[in-house]
């Protein structure tokens, strides 16, 4: 079929890329620590690659491409809600909603705001409060205040503009957890697991011109309705489930970071 004909939007065409391993989701610390966090065998990220030159304000096209091309609806990888299984999605995608994530840091001194609020102490460790239930997640802590609490005095620590970053976003998830997530006391392993999962997605070139690193990925959080309504990341809306795409238009390659909120694997 010659792109542009019916049933091939924009030309796209994409390829599974099953030798691309995420090393930052398979290391032995990180499977640990997403046990803890109830996200264990409920994360995963895949690789694809494309033909085209990808243009950000067709990220539409582009994404319901993705979804109608043989070799990903054969491949990409989603949790079944009624057996709790990883299947493929099985359905026909009708419509899709991409919202266009920033992706600008480049550094986790980000975080280091989090240490002057005295929302963790200069040893580490996350301040605790009394608790609180924000549904469906437990609120013990400062850091889960400043994550979740919109009413709370230290939820301005971060503006609007910086809880859209794609790095707050990873942060916040990994923070969050799933069903039974057990909270870590102390800041760092969620620094460290955010920062080798943004590295392993994210794609970083030298700017010529400046010699200065800049990010040449896009990222979307995608959603996708058949039918009968929402059918990817999942059938349920949940804050933690979801599906990132990060596309990197040099080498032509979609990674998708996807979780599914529930009980991760325990042992």
């Amino acid at each position: 079929m010659a792109a542009g004909e019916p049933g091939n939007l924009g030309g796209y065409y994409f390829r599974f890329l099953p030798q691309k391993t995420f090393q930052s989701l398979t290391a032995q610390e990180t499977t640990s620590r997403l046990r803890q966090w109830s996200m264990l065998g409920r994360i995963k990220a895949q690789a694809f690659g494309f033909d085209q030159n990808f243009q950000a304000f067709r990220k539409d096209d582009f994404i319901m491409a993705f979804f109608k091309d043989p070799n990903v609806t054969s491949n990409l990888k989603l949790l079944s809600d009624s057996s709790g299984q990883w299947i493929t999605l099985g359905t026909e995608v009708k419509k899709i909603e991409a919202i266009n994530i920033p992706c600008t840091q480049l550094s986790m001194a980000f975080f280091d705001r989090l240490y002057d609020e005295n929302i963790v102490r200069d040893n580490g460790h996350i301040v605790k409060c009394l608790d609180y239930f924000c549904d469906p997640f437990l609120i013990s802590d400062e850091l889960r205040k400043v994550l979740l609490m919109e009413d709370s005095e230290k939820y301005e620590v971060f503006s609007q503009t910086d809880r859209e970053e794609f790095l707050f976003c990873l942060f916040k998830h990994l923070c969050l957890g799933g069903a039974l997530c057990q909270y870590e006391d102390v800041l760092n392993p969620y620094l460290e697991t955010t920062k080798l999962i943004y590295k392993d997605l994210v794609s970083v070139r030298k700017n010529p011109q400046t010699k200065k690193i800049q990010i040449t990925s896009s990222i979307f959080k995608v959603t996708a309705y058949d039918s009968a309504g929402m059918c990817y990341p999942s059938t349920n809306s949940h804050e933690q489930t979801f599906s990132y795409f990060i596309v990197d238009p040099i080498m032509r390659h979609v990674h998708v970071l996807y979780h599914c909120y529930g009980m991760g694997e325990m042992s």
